[in-house]
């Protein structure tokens, strides 16, 4: 009986190790499921989540997701804005929003209709959301690679924006190399919907 307490508090953490797997992998699900909806429509504006750039020009990860959004805007002329985002690493000659906005006004977009915006996922929104509602943006489309998809639309959802999937179809990152990015970004989303996506950037910049 001396030992009940042990047992006790043992089977308390193996219920809540079990839970947290559960919550997890449910997680892990619903970022890959979100992975595979591609649904285009009319909106207010395009959102391309940035990513690695060169002064030379995006990188072939930011270039599938610049093409996709340019065939998007393309194809809906009503939409009026395109929203580049990234910022710069430590290294780095050019932030990612310049290396995209460069990208597309060479293919023909107007520069006053691409708004720029931080460092992460979350501080690229929370750094053109000001812009975005100024200019009366709601409903957008939201290019990523699929695997960072779901996080993005729901940071996008924090700010009051109404985000849509549509990643880009031709990202070099594919197979099981895309393995990593899941897991990471299946923590990523684990962690943001406890302590929120603001919390979660500010830490993982303290931490840097």
């Amino acid at each position: 009986m001396i030992f009940w307490p042990i047992k006790l508090a043992l089977k308390i953490l193996g219920g809540l190790l079990g839970a947290l797997l559960l919550y997890v992998g449910f997680t892990g699900f619903q970022v890959w499921k979100t992975s595979t909806l591609y649904n285009p429509q009319q909106a207010d504006a395009i959102v391309v989540m940035g990513t690695a750039a060169y002064p030379s020009g995006p990188s072939p990860e930011l270039k599938a997701r610049l093409q996709e959004a340019l065939s998007l805007y393309q194809q809906f002329p009503k939409t009026k804005y395109l929203v580049v985002t990234g910022g710069k690493l430590k290294g780095d000659q050019a932030t990612e929003s310049l290396v995209s906005r460069d990208w597309l006004v060479s293919k023909g977009v107007t520069a006053k209709f691409i708004l720029s915006g931080g460092a992460d996922s979350y501080e690229n929104i929370s750094f053109a959301a000001a812009a975005m509602r100024s200019v009366g943006i709601k409903k957008v489309l939201v290019v990523t690679d699929p695997f960072h998809e779901d996080r993005s639309m729901a940071i996008l959802s924090t700010f009051g924006f109404t985000p849509f999937p549509t990643p880009t179809q031709t990202s070099p990152i594919k197979g099981s190399a895309t393995i990593p990015y899941f897991i990471r970004e299946t923590l990523a989303v684990s962690a943001g919907r406890i302590i929120g996506y603001g919390n979660l950037s500010s830490i993982t910049h303290a931490t840097q």
